[in-house]
């Protein structure tokens, strides 16, 4: 790196300096443009003259643009006496030349499209193709000497920057103003990224770079033309920290080292469906519970060791006998015990009970949020009358679940603790009416909120079915 330096012949006198270059898209070629008219060749890796332009010079004047296709076949070159030539890279014979209206001050090409952009001392900039050799489009209305020019990477839009601080934005294919803003300070450079999200300047009495996202890659962005009289705003430039010509005062200054986090409200909107953020161990797996046990249960029980009982219940007589214990023989009666009244009721019901008094059931989501799924389990197992809970417990809890899908918060918790509860107490919901009229409510809530969230999912994939399909 450095080992060369591309000295012509003519940068030896001290009025000459280079005015124009360009490398080719190979990156093996450098073309040098200079004040005196004359336009060389170089090899990028030896540092060899590999030619020049013309017989003494490629212009008369100064040379103010040189640009080189992308398949190395055309070099073409402008100078500041009005003309723009084409010539054969490769044996450096003129092939064109095209007289322009006013002398250009730069000149730029997009390889792909075969663009070429020209701005003109006059304020005005030329669009023209290299394979017809025509003039395609014309723009004016800068108000001062055009600094710069760039493509965007489809060639779609030229953009110009101009000492009359504004920058402005030219649809290609329609040949009208699409935008323009006005900066502070004069642009004298600037240029687009190749996925084009951004564009970069650089300005007058300013060090930095400047970064501008292109908006219309992420939101609608209406591209009509701009009428011929529309004024542009100015806008500030870009920037990190405070200016030094902004004074504060002292009394509004107060050091802190702590950063300002950002709170994000618990639902952003109420439209929204919006979930509890809590792990999904917690209600992931309610319904598979029964299979975990079974996993989890070891291959043979623990062993309890054979002893005698310290006291033996025997029979009184004559000769004291072995009392074994009665066993019932009925095959009709339950197992199962009806605690009643004498059940001790958790939390849990007792928050439910008061819901159902002043409709708020806000403390018993928060006692079930807290819970692990066994816990949640065993909570809800215990609404049943049969476990120590009631119909109005149970109905308590079903408008609990409807209260969650009204308000689309802790979407996920409602739907799994309402399948829990419809997995262990379905057999008994039938019988009851107050029961089954809040089961029909709540199954026309589901089913409004499914069908809502299952419109947004067909179009958020249509959306990305077509990004990924469409060729753009």
């Amino acid at each position: 790196i450095g080992a060369y330096f591309l000295k012509p012949k003519e940068l030896k006198k001290d009025d000459i300096t280079a005015t124009a270059v360009d490398i080719t898209s190979c990156g093996n070629f450098a073309v040098i443009g200079l004040s005196s008219g004359a336009v060389d060749v170089y090899n990028m890796q030896s540092g060899i003259h590999r030619g020049s332009f013309g017989e003494d010079q490629a212009h008369k004047g100064s040379v103010r643009g040189v640009a080189v296709d992308g398949l190395n076949q055309l070099t073409i070159t402008t100078g500041s006496e009005g003309l723009l030539k084409f010539w054969n890279f490769k044996n450096k014979i003129l092939i064109h030349s095209v007289s322009l209206d006013s002398s250009p001050n730069m000149m730029l090409l997009h390889r792909d499209s075969g663009i070429l952009g020209l701005a003109l001392d006059d304020f005005s900039i030329s669009v023209l193709d290299i394979e017809t050799r025509k003039i395609v489009r014309e723009f004016s209305g800068h108000q001062g000497q055009i600094n710069d020019l760039t493509f965007s990477p489809d060639g779609r839009w030229l953009i110009s920057a101009s000492m009359d601080c504004s920058v402005r934005t030219w649809d290609l294919p329609s040949g009208c103003l699409i935008d323009s803003f006005l900066l502070d300070s004069a642009p004298l450079n600037i240029t687009m990224s190749p996925t084009g999200d951004f564009l970069a300047t650089s300005h007058v009495d300013h060090l930095g770079i400047y970064l501008w996202s292109n908006i219309s890659l992420y939101s609608v962005v209406s591209l009509r033309p701009l009428p011929t009289d529309y004024v542009p705003s100015v806008v500030m430039l870009p920037g990190t920290c405070q200016t030094q010509d902004v004074e504060l005062l002292e009394e509004t200054i107060e050091p802190s080292d702590e950063m300002i986090e950002y709170d994000s409200p618990e639902q952003l909107n109420e439209q929204l469906v919006t979930l509890s953020l809590l792990p999904e161990s917690r209600w992931k797996n309610l319904l598979n519970l029964d299979v975990i046990k079974k996993k989890n249960k070891p291959k043979e029980p623990p062993k309890v060791p054979k002893s005698a009982p310290f006291f033996i219940p025997t029979v009184p007589g004559l000769v004291p006998r072995y009392a074994a214990p009665e066993q019932n023989n009925d095959p009709h009666q339950s197992k199962v015990v009806n605690l009643g009244i004498l059940a001790q009721k958790s939390d849990f019901c007792l928050k439910l009970e008061e819901g159902l008094v002043n409709n708020k059931y806000e403390a018993a989501l928060n006692l079930l949020k807290e819970l692990g799924p066994s816990g949640i389990e065993t909570e809800l197992r215990s609404l049943s009358p049969d476990c120590g809970g009631s119909v109005e417990v149970m109905q308590s809890f079903l408008k609990m679940i409807g209260m969650m899908l009204d308000r689309k918060r802790d979407f996920e918790l409602a739907q799994a603790y309402l399948a829990l509860f419809l997995k262990l107490h379905l057999k008994m919901l039938p019988s009851e009416p107050v029961l089954l009229e809040e089961m029909t409510k709540l199954s026309s809530q589901v089913e409004e909120n499914w069908i809502h969230l299952q419109s947004l999912f067909n179009q958020s994939m249509c959306i990305l079915n077509y990004i990924k399909s469409a060729l753009l």
